[in-house]
């Protein structure tokens, strides 16, 4: 499994371009998919999170930890998004 792989299913899964996900731009509909691609790097890959955050922008390793502990969270809250990253994660191994 490959970052880029994550960062295309992710980026057309929400219509979002690929580049924005690298972006700085920390408006809601740009923040929720970047960290659901980083939390599934970390699920789906053996980078470290360093290595994740410098794939992501140059990001530091403690912001990739924060979003993935972030989605672990709404996934337990959220039904409906434990579903979409599942279906994310299958269109990942295909």
């Amino acid at each position: 499994m490959r970052i880029e792989d994550i960062l295309k299913i992710v980026s057309r899964h929400y219509k979002v371009p690929r580049n924005e996900l690298l972006s700085a731009r920390r408006s809601r509909d740009v923040v929720r998919p970047r960290q659901i691609a980083m939390f599934l790097a970390k699920a789906l890959t053996s980078r470290s999170l360093p290595e994740i955050g410098r794939r992501f922008g140059g990001r530091d390793h403690t912001t990739v930890l924060h979003s993935v502990r972030k989605v672990e969270q709404m996934i337990k809250d959220d039904v409906e998004l434990a579903q979409e990253i599942e279906l994310l994660k299958r269109m990942l191994e295909e």
